[in-house]
């Protein structure tokens, strides 16, 4: 929606009163935008006082929010059986004044997803989420599906998948949602993935890496590779270079890498300073798997700084995040003892609302637009590691990632 001013304004007896042909209508989430009839053209900002405004409290009793084909709210009032594009708690907004001053930063750990997006149209954006059937992901694709976004949720089970979309759709019945497939332990299934969603010729505008595995026991993907190193790491770097193109294409586009404060105990080079693979993707004798989480959460980061390097020129930014520590996610459930102890924390946790806040964030600030290469928590810049910052590191993982998914795909065109 574009914040418009209309310059010929007729004078009236109050700067709240409407100018003529000039209506005042409601977002799906209570914020109040002007929809100038005469150029048909909308802004937020009240067309004479120049202020924002959003509606307060619920629906009176017998009414219900409902969205048209062309993504206008109505209302309706089943007591008298009407309906109408006035939303009725018109009369009691509240101003938002977005230049009090605030000693607080903007955002902070307490703050959510739906709130990041609070008045904005996402309608026309197309945002792809890993791993969103659940937990931070599933709260992630919400927060921009309510908002007008068409989002696809890339899920390895079609089951949880489907299901996940349906509990969207039960929120908001006309949001575009839909699910595909992915398996980030096969590079065949990337492969499939990308593909199909080029065969939609869509644009994509945000491209949300958070799908992740924890606390696995050692095991080989079919690939042959370590199954903790290919599901949080090279899956990822695989699916963001089948969709450059495309990202390249529908720029200004944001990649977001989730990462975790984790990536702060450990390192992937060896004592001379060179990448170590067994480090990366670690043979049986030399696992652990807290480390192999922790690596490939260092591995996030330092690809999604080359990227940002690599692509930022084409107007692709890339930023990784970390969304909390020790939230009850679906992620620990591969051992009962990380469970209870995951249980124990929750009360101190952050929501999965909460949680999807910085993701989304960084995939939509306008503050940072044009800018990646950072890594984030609880919506602020944060400095990560040393380690994380090396642009040798960064661009000789990135060698050895190409290098790996050669010999298992071939040099096929993306």
């Amino acid at each position: 929606m574009a914040a418009l001013k209309y310059a010929g304004l007729d004078d009236t007896d109050s700067d709240e009163e409407l100018p003529p042909g000039w209506e005042e209508r409601t977002t799906k989430d209570g914020w109040v935008y002007y929809a100038n009839h005469l150029e048909e053209r909308t802004q937020w900002d009240h067309p004479k006082s120049g202020k924002r405004k959003r509606v307060s409290g619920d629906l009176p009793y017998g009414w219900e929010q409902e969205t048209d084909e062309n993504g206008q709210v109505y209302f309706v009032d089943h007591i008298n059986k009407r309906t109408t594009y006035l939303d009725p708690r018109l009369a009691f907004t509240v101003e938002d004044n977005p230049m009090k001053p605030n000693a607080k930063q903007k955002y902070d750990g307490n703050t959510t997803a739906m709130e990041i997006l609070q008045g904005r149209d996402m309608s026309g954006k197309v945002v792809i989420i890993t791993g969103a059937n659940s937990g931070v992901g599933f709260e992630t694709a919400k927060s921009f599906a309510l908002h007008g976004a068409h989002v696809i949720l890339a899920c390895r089970n079609v089951l949880r998948a489907n299901d996940a979309v349906q509990r969207i759709l039960d929120e908001w019945h006309k949001a575009k949602v839909e699910a595909m497939i992915v398996d980030l332990a096969s590079l065949q299934s990337v492969r499939k993935f990308a593909e199909a969603f080029k065969s939609k010729n869509l644009s994509l505008h945000v491209l949300i890496c958070n799908a992740a595995v924890f606390a696995l026991p050692w095991q080989l993907t079919e690939d042959g590779l370590e199954s903790t190193f290919q599901v949080n790491y090279l899956g990822h770097f695989y699916l963001v270079q089948l969709l450059e193109d495309v990202l390249r294409r529908s720029a200004p586009a944001r990649v977001v890498m989730l990462s975790s404060e984790s990536h702060r105990f450990t390192e992937i080079n060896d004592s001379s300073g060179k990448l170590d693979f067994n480090k990366v993707s670690p043979p049986k004798k030399e696992y652990r798997s807290i480390l192999a989480y922790n690596q490939s959460k260092l591995c996030s980061i330092l690809v999604s700084n080359e990227l940002n390097r690599r692509l930022s020129p084409h107007g692709v930014i890339s930023n990784a995040v970390h969304p909390g520590n020790m939230m009850y996610t679906a992620i620990h459930r591969n051992w009962w003892l990380y469970t209870v102890l995951f249980s124990l924390a929750r009360p101190f946790t952050k929501s999965m609302q909460q949680g999807a806040a910085t993701s989304v964030y960084c995939a939509t600030a306008p503050e940072l637009e044009g800018l990646g290469g950072m890594y984030f928590n609880n919506c602020c810049r944060c400095v990560p590691s040393q380690e994380a910052q090396n642009e040798k590191t960064a661009a000789d993982l990135w060698e050895l990632s190409e290098k790996l998914i050669r010999e298992r795909i071939g040099r096929e065109e993306k």
